[in-house]
């Protein structure tokens, strides 16, 4: 058998209009900034088949250090469709989950920095709290309280 195992998953991508918007909107739900660079030339472009490219990235990592999610902001070429307000039953990337200290706590937050609730929260049996956001740019992001047993 050869030896091909999976290491590890390192990002997740999203691509955005406003980068520092992202940024608060992640650090609000308790990602830190891990660094931020511009991304530009050819050699760039030979990975994701665009050519010549100029992207913004910022990289934002959750608290334990083993998620990470990569914002990008592109400035060339520019950006051909938005998907951001596609409902939950669209095809294709839907949303990535964080598990929360307070779901509660966290929503109301984010209320007040203009994110929407896309339904309301949930409780699934005896194990978990659930909902899912729309923030900063529609972007969505499903939340997670465990409950204590």
């Amino acid at each position: 058998m050869a030896n091909n195992k999976l290491l590890r998953m390192d990002n997740v991508g999203i691509v955005v209009e406003s980068l520092d918007d992202a940024i608060v909107f992640f650090t609000e739900i308790g990602l830190k900034l891990e660094g931020r660079a511009t991304i530009e030339g050819e050699w760039a472009g030979r990975v994701t088949g665009l050519g010549n490219q100029y992207v913004e990235i910022a990289m934002m990592v959750t608290p334990d250090g083993h998620s990470r999610l990569e914002l990008s902001r592109f400035l060339s070429p520019a950006v051909i469709s938005d998907h951001r307000t596609a409902p939950v039953n669209a095809l294709g990337y839907l949303r990535c989950m964080f598990t929360v200290a307070d779901i509660d706590e966290l929503v109301s937050r984010l209320l007040k920095h203009g994110a929407q609730l896309v339904g309301e929260v949930v409780q699934y049996e005896d194990s978990y709290r659930l909902c899912y956001i729309r923030g900063a740019e529609g972007i969505l992001v499903g939340l997670a309280e465990q409950l204590k047993r």
